[in-house]
């Protein structure tokens, strides 16, 4: 018996399979999923909302809001960092971190809303 969720009959459209296929970039598909894994740790992602709200904050503001030690907090700004999501500034004693740029504030904005929308289901 086949799933509702299913197609009934095995039968595809090849011309766009095809196009699809050839179009689709494998290092760059493995390098956006990077992100979104990275992203879809709940402590990263309320550090990339809580930069994407105020803008820039101090590894010490992020441990707070986060409730961790410092050690933690630059870890994961540190991951987010080496994958491109977000960038740091020395100022004295005191490091700062933003988001890389409106991409990235978008991504984590609009992934906000949707779930705000009561759309996203618990995932089992």
């Amino acid at each position: 018996m086949t799933e509702k969720n299913q197609c009934e009959i095995f039968c595809y459209d090849e011309p766009k399979v095809n196009r699809l296929k050839e179009s689709i970039n494998h290092e760059q598909i493995r390098n956006t999923t990077k992100i979104l894994k990275a992203l879809a740790d709940e402590t990263r992602f309320k550090i990339a909302y809580a930069l994407s709200q105020e803008g820039e904050l101090c590894v010490c503001d992020v441990s707070q809001i986060i409730g961790s030690s410092m050690a933690t907090a630059s870890h994961h700004l540190r991951l987010l960092k080496n994958l491109g999501l977000a960038k740091y500034r020395k100022d004295g004693r005191l490091v700062f971190y933003s988001l890389d740029d409106e991409h990235v504030i978008q991504l984590i904005q609009t992934a906000y809303e949707h779930a705000l929308e009561g759309k996203a289901q618990e995932y089992k």
